[in-house]
């Protein structure tokens, strides 16, 4: 059963070519706007954003995605966006980089920055990282019960994860994200150029 005052979104595959485009933006238009007001409708304003980073060991399940050796040192880093006045998030991100990599810049390493404004990729251009693909894997599955209670999710609402993988432009995996979007609340839109 659907809750009908609950924020509603589209992810779609434009986003990244617009997230790329905003690194070579200005501070101000970074500032203007992020990928979840694109995919809501919502101005900053309605949004509530918060961020948890710590360093973790690469698990052998991440070091393989990100090309390193298990326990390697990542950054991880843990968002939740919510509509203002809506108890549950949107989504769910753990994002990792390898720590020695987002280092170079340390306010990177500092959580008190976010949102940053251009997100992730232009987080990574200040580290010299241009990122020139993006690859999503988008499964469907039952949640856990931690993460139907996290979400709100009525029972039999299933979860969409995807695995996103940023490369830079020498094919170097530069971040593996797991992202997770209530069934009941998001729609995937798949947009291919011809």
């Amino acid at each position: 059963m659907r809750h009908p005052t609950r924020c509603r979104a589209v992810r779609s595959t434009l986003r990244h070519r617009w997230e790329k485009e905003r690194t070579h933006a200005d501070l101000r238009e970074r500032r203007s706007t992020g990928a979840t007001e694109q995919e809501t409708g919502l101005p900053t304003g309605r949004l509530a954003f918060r961020a948890v980073y710590d360093r973790v060991e690469a698990s052998a399940d991440l070091a393989a995605a990100l090309g390193v050796g298990t326990g390697t040192a990542l950054l991880r880093r843990t968002y939740r966006t919510r509509p203002a006045g809506e108890g549950t998030p949107l989504n769910v991100c753990r994002s990792c980089l390898p720590y020695a990599l987002a280092a170079r810049n340390p306010e990177l390493l500092d959580a008190s920055n976010e949102p940053w404004p251009g997100g992730t990729m232009h987080q990574l251009s200040t580290v010299g990282v241009e990122v020139a693909r993006v690859e999503e894997v988008v499964t469907a599955r039952p949640p856990t019960d931690a993460e139907a209670r996290e979400l709100g999710l009525a029972p039999g609402v299933p979860v969409m994860e995807i695995r996103k993988t940023l490369h830079d432009v020498s094919g170097q995996v530069v971040e593996v994200a797991d992202i997770l979007l209530p069934g009941d609340r998001y729609a995937v839109r798949c947009v291919t150029r011809l």
